[in-house]
């Protein structure tokens, strides 16, 4: 046991950046970038509510998992529209790239209700699923590998979505320690937008946070997470019918079938870029100079190392 204590501490010094974390560096709506603020240190004002941690919450009833460690109200609320294009940028706790790559990014809204998001309190929110991405069409690297490469992800706002201001929930869930109840690691963030237009679009049912998960739900407890042939279902409800039945919710291309959901949108096939997402998510990954994000590292391979030496 003592020498499996110090392989596995070698092996953590090795790859330092495997155990890090990070947040949500910056969100541009159709092009316009609002950066985010480093936790716990404010520097300017931003549509992206401030977290004072890097660390992930954990467990499905905590009540940071609505917005992030400690989250505050931000100062602004970005414009958007019906079908804009909004791409979400992660960092590491030391500004690097994102450390994790496995398991799902998820995105919901939630309407602000009487009032502007920047006095709305997300504990109040009445949140509805728009987008969910797992793993890629060749069954083992998950879209969250492109992220960690360097990447940033993208989804399309519901066509037609009702008016209104909207808190934008966009979540990484790692899952690398999620094979005992209670390791998934969930880093949730929260952008203010307020969308124009005349849309009518809105869901029918809606989740709170905490709430919409259990501890236990496949999804979240993964066992076999990094067993040939997994296959991943999605936490969580359905992606809101309004959004699955008509409105193009991303930019991407869908051609896994190795993650599943109750409920799918439509994908937007692209002849410019291979598939990057699962069935159910709709949105695409690039670097940070536009190009389509490739997979480089695998260090769920140190996971396997980790999980047979207990």
């Amino acid at each position: 046991m003592r020498s499996a204590t110090i392989i596995a501490a070698s092996l953590l010094a090795f790859v330092p950046n495997v155990v890090g974390h990070g947040y949500l560096r910056s969100v541009a709506i159709d092009g316009q970038t609002y950066q985010g603020n480093v936790p716990n240190n404010p520097s300017g004002d931003s549509p992206i509510r401030l977290i004072d941690s890097v660390e992930p919450v954990k467990g499905a009833s905590n009540p940071n998992l609505s917005c992030g460690q400690n989250a505050q109200t931000a100062a602004l609320v970005a414009s958007a529209n019906p079908g804009s294009e909004v791409t979400f940028a992660w960092a590491s706790g030391n500004g690097g790239n994102w450390p994790h790559n496995t398991g799902p990014m998820l995105t919901y809204m939630a309407s602000c209700a009487d009032t502007t998001c920047d006095k709305f309190d997300a504990s109040n929110a009445q949140w509805f699923k728009v987008d969910e991405v797992g793993k890629k069409s060749d069954g083992s690297t998950w879209v969250q590998q492109d992220i960690m490469n360097g990447g940033t992800y993208s989804f399309n706002l519901p066509n037609d979505i009702q008016g209104g201001d909207y808190l934008i929930r966009h979540e990484i869930i790692a899952l690398q320690l999620a094979m005992s109840d209670g390791g998934a690691e969930f880093y949730p963030s929260c952008t203010q937008v307020r969308i124009s237009g005349n849309g009518d679009g809105a869901p029918n049912a809606t989740v709170t946070f905490p709430g919409a998960y259990s501890d236990t739900e496949p999804g979240i407890l993964t066992p076999d997470v990094y067993n040939p042939g997994f296959t991943y279902t999605f936490p969580g409800p359905a992606i809101a019918s309004f959004v699955a039945a008509g409105s193009s919710s991303g930019s991407g291309n869908n051609a896994s079938t190795n993650s599943t959901s109750s409920a799918a949108p439509s994908a937007t096939a692209s002849s410019a870029a291979p598939s990057s997402s699962s069935t159910s998510g709709s949105g695409s990954c690039y670097d940070m100079n536009g190009n389509y994000a490739r997979e480089e590292f695998r260090p769920r391979r140190l996971s396997r190392v980790m999980r047979n030496l207990n």
